[in-house]
């Protein structure tokens, strides 16, 4: 694979209250759990986005600042976009622990020059846990200069362009992509 990855963790986790990088999911702070996960992928590069440099980021992996006003995680995956050495980026959002090695490098197997791959489930695109071709770029900078900064909205205008392909979540994968925003969520 000749991918890069970006380790998404800027979001202001409002409804958790408190930053979700650093809550212990099964003992083990979310943010270690998802670069244990990253790190036994061939990656070309790893990178974290955030607002600021976050204090646990381990020193041989490389911070991306998110682009300014931060729109969430679209700015995250635009600056990490606008660095990468590989062809394609795996991003994948800090509060995803059971994503699994597996179904990212099933994941990884399926992308193809200048186009990448979007998990779908019920309908909706799973942006934050998907690979974008650097090819993307130009679109996500249009995503972040306009007014709607909703990566489903930024999913759907790739896969019109032919920059992402859908793929189909089956029953027994989509657990893999429960994410924890809530207290209630551990």
């Amino acid at each position: 694979m000749n991918i890069s990855a970006v380790l998404l963790a800027g979001g202001k986790s409002r409804r958790m209250g408190q930053d979700k990088s650093t809550i212990l999911f099964r003992n083990v702070p979310l943010w270690q759990i998802q670069l244990d996960l990253l790190r036994k992928l061939p990656l070309q590069e790893l990178f974290i986005s955030a607002q600021t440099d976050p204090p646990w980021r381990p020193v041989d992996i490389k911070f991306v600042p998110d682009d300014r006003p931060s729109r969430g995680p679209l700015s995250g995956i635009a600056a990490a976009l606008s660095r990468i050495n590989g062809e394609h980026l795996l991003a994948l959002a800090i509060d995803m622990p059971f994503m699994t090695e597996s179904y990212l490098r099933n994941l990884g197997e399926k992308v193809e020059r200048g186009r990448g791959i979007v998990p779908l489930i019920a309908n909706r695109a799973e942006p934050l846990a998907a690979i974008y071709p650097r090819e993307a770029y130009d679109e996500v900078i249009g995503a972040l200069s306009g007014s709607e900064f909703s990566l489903q909205s930024l999913a759907g205008t790739l896969i019109a362009a032919g920059k992402l392909q859908l793929i189909q979540v089956s029953e027994e994968e989509r657990s893999l992509f429960r994410n924890l925003n809530e207290p209630r969520d551990l």
